[in-house]
């Protein structure tokens, strides 16, 4: 689904920023519905089943996937200070700790390896789902990552412009091999959940916190960056009611 939102560049060809956030909006959205009901509340439930010494109910239930969840916020944190963020590589923007304000960027290289890092938990998080044995979490997961993708490329594709590719065609490319991280992420994910039961909560709660993460520290303030905070708002609403609507759906 990073393709089909690259290849968007070639038919919306100066897409506004308005609707760019509306779209990230909706992405975030879809993205914070699928982290609960597709990892965290399903981890919880799995804990008492194959994690031995952890009761179904009590003060311990949530701990592993807790403690997945603190993981994930962690290596995720420790990963953004080697990479600028992304809303820095889209806009040109220097952190709120910088004076300096770069209007262009100069490194596409480092531009395609911070999208990559932060596309690394989607894919992550996938496998994990599949991985737990339930199809109807991991179809769930696959739609909302595959739907948060679509504006997510488009958004790789412009910033690929604006960062100094004069080829549309090298723009898509760049938002393409973005999200190519996320296959073989997918399947880790998946052989080692299989292989390892226990670890299947502290996997889903590092997946989703790596998820919470990148929509908390990137998606949301770049939405708002540019004076559109309503339609980034009404944007995140909508994909939190479609991938609520998904889940219920795909679980009947």
């Amino acid at each position: 689904m990073n393709m089909v939102g690259a290849l968007l560049v070639l038919v919306v060809r100066d897409p506004s920023e308005r609707l760019l956030d509306g779209a990230l909006g909706f992405a975030a959205g879809v993205m914070l519905a699928a982290s609960f009901t597709s990892l965290i509340v399903p981890g919880i439930e799995l804990t008492e089943i194959v994690v031995p010494g952890v009761p179904a109910t009590g003060l311990l239930s949530p701990v592993p996937v807790l403690a997945g969840i603190v993981l994930g916020v962690l290596v995720l944190d420790q990963a953004d200070h080697w990479v600028p963020h992304v809303h820095v590589l889209i806009t040109g923007q220097s952190r709120p700790d910088q004076t300096v304000v770069d209007p262009k960027v100069a490194s596409v290289i480092l531009f395609i390896v911070a999208i990559t890092i932060h596309n690394m938990p989607e894919g992550l998080a996938v496998g994990v789902g599949f991985g737990s044995g339930n199809v109807a979490n991991g179809l769930s997961l696959m739609i909302a990552i595959g739907l948060q993708n679509v504006p997510e490329g488009l958004a790789v594709s412009i910033a690929a412009i604006n960062a100094g590719f004069d080829r549309r065609t090298y723009a898509v490319l760049t938002g393409i091999r973005s999200g190519l991280v996320e296959i073989p992420l997918t399947v880790i994910g998946a052989v080692a959940v299989a292989i390892a039961a226990p670890i299947l909560p502290y996997a889903m709660g590092f997946a989703a916190g790596g998820m919470l993460f990148v929509i908390s520290d990137e998606i949301l303030p770049e939405t708002h960056s540019r004076g559109h905070e309503r339609v980034a708002t009404l944007g995140t609403m909508v994909g939190v009611v479609v991938m609520l609507y998904l889940d219920v759906a795909l679980a009947a």
